[in-house]
């Protein structure tokens, strides 16, 4: 066995242990735990940002691009933002030993079913940062043990998070090396972490199709692909002008760079002729690239003809995080769904509309974790929807789909109490 992989077997066994140790620590001490990271990251913010500098330095040398250097980039109010994070999972109810049933059986036994904790979570991720401690603070809340595994681009930043949330962690009084990270092996570090299954419970990847397909390949872990958003609006015949462009654009434009912003427009044609000069007016004075279908060009209007592109099937199914938007006219909410359902990821998809009934089709016509009525895809994240943080979006099925919180990071377990009870 190489050098690498028994590092990275000796990390994981030794997160096994300290996850066997955390399952049982009482609520008050993580708590307090959480509390201490918060504070440590305020309290070391110079030495995560000059971390964090040297990493943004690396980035624009290798030429990372803008939307990547801006999920990269920390400062003051971002750090800050992190430990307000914190604070606010430590807030949350501990869903270690909540009792999910239970019922007295016909036979005199006492069943309960409770939450436990997996038990080692692994987080492979690229150049998000801020995943190291949402990562971390999740697994601890949820009484897991987690081992990180972070990009090249944010190697600095992540070994400075990582060793303060450890260091503030331990000294709370939780176990040693419950908070673990792994780095600098490239992928054949990515196979050995797929591969522990003895070792690690569940591999929860943040990244772009090729991170899956890089882990759907080797991995013997159990893995939820917390993978693409190829996210859609639909902008129905009834809906309103003023809040379609609001909310197309704020889905668009407010940060392009990650999986909850949409990436194509979808027009009802009794809408186009309204909706599009000024939507597709606006997007471009935000800077965004706009790829459209011949219905699309023609009911934009001679202002925006000479600024479009023509879409091409392959438009459809790209996930650009950038400011470049693909836009197509449909006949009916049918056809939108049916578009939906053939190109998007599953993640998060929105309706506008003042139709009930077209609403009503949409939310049960499309497969995806989150279904809108007239809201922005980008509201799609644990803590806007109360969880504090995320470990990322499930776009499956089995286990967790959507925000990963605390919940998602449990399983469960029967305890069956009897007074000398024999099965006859």
């Amino acid at each position: 066995m190489s050098t690498l992989a028994a590092s990275v077997t000796e990390i994981c066994a030794a997160a096994r242990a300290a996850g066997r140790a955390l399952a049982q620590v009482d609520a008050g001490t993580k708590d307090r735990a959480l509390a201490a990271v918060a504070e440590a990251l305020v309290e070391r913010t110079p030495e995560i940002l000059e971390a964090n500098a040297r990493d943004l330095e690396a980035g624009r040398a290798d030429d990372l691009g803008a939307a990547l250097l801006d999920r990269l980039a920390l400062d003051e109010g971002r750090v800050a933002a992190i430990g307000a994070g914190v604070r606010a999972v430590a807030a949350l109810p501990d869903p270690v030993g909540e009792v999910v049933d239970g019922r007295r059986l016909p036979n005199g036994l006492s069943l309960r079913r409770i939450r436990v904790p997996l038990g080692v979570v692994a987080v492979v991720y690229e150049a998000r940062p801020n995943v190291t401690v949402d990562a971390a603070a999740l697994a601890v809340k949820s009484g897991n043990a987690i081992v990180l595994r972070g990009s090249r681009s944010a190697a600095q930043s992540n070994a400075v998070l990582t060793r303060i949330v450890a260091e503030a962690a331990t000294g709370a009084g939780l176990p040693a090396r419950a908070v673990s990270l792994v780095a600098g092996g490239g992928r054949e570090e990515l196979a050995d972490l797929a591969t522990q299954d003895r070792f690690v419970d569940l591999i929860i990847p943040r990244g772009g199709e090729g991170l899956k397909a890089a882990l759907s390949a080797v991995a013997t872990v159990p893995v939820i692909y917390a993978a693409s958003g190829n996210c859609h609006v639909y902008v129905d015949a009834s809906a309103d002008p003023d809040s379609a462009e609001r909310i197309v654009v704020n889905a668009k434009v407010q940060r392009p760079g990650v999986c909850n912003a949409a990436e194509t427009l979808l027009v009802h044609r009794d809408a186009a002729p309204d909706v599009l000069p000024r939507v597709l007016g606006a997007l471009r004075e935000r800077g965004v690239q706009l790829r459209v279908d011949g219905r699309a060009k023609a009911a934009a209007g001679e202002a925006l003809a000479g600024t479009l592109l023509d879409a091409t099937e392959e438009d459809w199914d790209t996930e650009y995080l950038a400011l470049v938007l693909a836009v197509r006219v449909v006949d009916s909410v049918q056809e939108a769904v049916e578009h939906v359902n053939a190109h998007g990821s599953g993640h998060s998809e929105a309706i506008l509309t003042e139709d009930l009934a077209a609403a009503r089709a949409f939310q049960l016509g499309v497969d995806a974790a989150c279904v809108y009525v007239n809201a922005s895809t980008r509201f799609t994240d644990g803590f806007e929807f109360g969880m504090g943080a995320e470990i990322g979006n499930s776009t499956q099925k089995l286990h967790a789909r959507g925000p990963i919180g605390l919940r998602e990071l449990c399983t469960y377990k029967y305890l069956v109490e009897g007074d000398g009870t024999a099965r006859g």
